[in-house]
């Protein structure tokens, strides 16, 4: 059992002065965290500000831990402190279990992925974290300022660049009908869109067929590329039902 000079250890200056400063870390990095996850927050999505803040903080705590090897369990109760440490283990460590969690916010719906951008953003926070522990406070929050304007204005901007949308198409026909890939194709290039045979996929159910498939715009339509293409399937004959999404990979 450690005797009462060992036990006071934890409780001497040293020990005090590394625990404040760990603290002052702690509190910069739930700043950033949160100031970080507002985005998240604002536009509803699972992960907000309490779990980058907590990436944030968790990833602050282990990479500042490093710094201090001499203030190990109460000063080092055995009394040699460690020749040497190395903290790209650690920040090793807490890229890849950060993966685990980064992982559980991406889905997939058919041929729409979502939660890419929360995802990155995790694990930004978990730089940020490290960042903020090594002590580089200038970076952490020049980094902090450049991820949360990217998030904000980022979507903003790819709006306004020339691009190619994708749509994901779900045509259901009616009973008798049979739809062609040629025709369909045609169909797709008047309204300006091309269609992507790669991604088609036929399914025949209760006597209905069922057709999906991608299509990419010519050009940006902006806020139209879906209304563009459904107010125009009337004149496609023998369609039921349909659905049309935005295919975002």
């Amino acid at each position: 059992m450690p005797d009462l000079e060992q036990l006071l250890r934890y409780w001497a200056l040293g020990q005090w002065q590394a625990n404040l400063l760990v603290l002052m870390h702690l509190l910069g990095a739930m700043v950033l965290g949160l100031i970080l996850g507002y985005e998240r927050a604002y536009h509803g999505r699972a992960a907000g500000m309490r779990t980058y803040a907590l990436v944030c903080m968790a990833s602050c705590a282990v990479t500042v831990l490093v710094a201090y090897p001499q203030q190990w369990f109460g000063g080092q109760l055995s009394g040699l402190a460690p020749l040497f440490t190395d903290p790209t283990r650690v920040i090793q460590g807490v890229v890849t279990g950060i993966g685990f969690l980064c992982a559980g916010v991406i889905m997939r719906e058919g041929m729409n992925i979502s939660g890419l951008t929360t995802a990155a953003s995790l694990w930004a926070a978990a730089a940020l974290g490290i960042v903020v522990g090594m002590g580089f406070y200038f970076a952490a929050i020049t980094l902090t300022l450049l991820c949360a304007a990217l998030m904000m204005w980022g979507a903003k901007l790819e709006a306004r660049l020339p691009s190619h949308p994708a749509i994901a198409v779900t045509l259901r026909g009616t009973p008798e009908r049979r739809f062609q890939q040629a025709e369909l194709a045609e169909f797709a290039e008047r309204l300006g869109y091309r269609f992507a045979p790669g991604s088609l996929s036929i399914e025949h159910s209760a006597g209905h067929e069922e057709w999906r498939f991608v299509c990419t715009a010519r050009r940006n339509y902006k806020d139209q590329t879906l209304s563009r293409f459904a107010s125009r399937l009337g004149e496609l004959p023998g369609v039921a039902e349909y659905r049309i999404t935005h295919a975002r990979n």
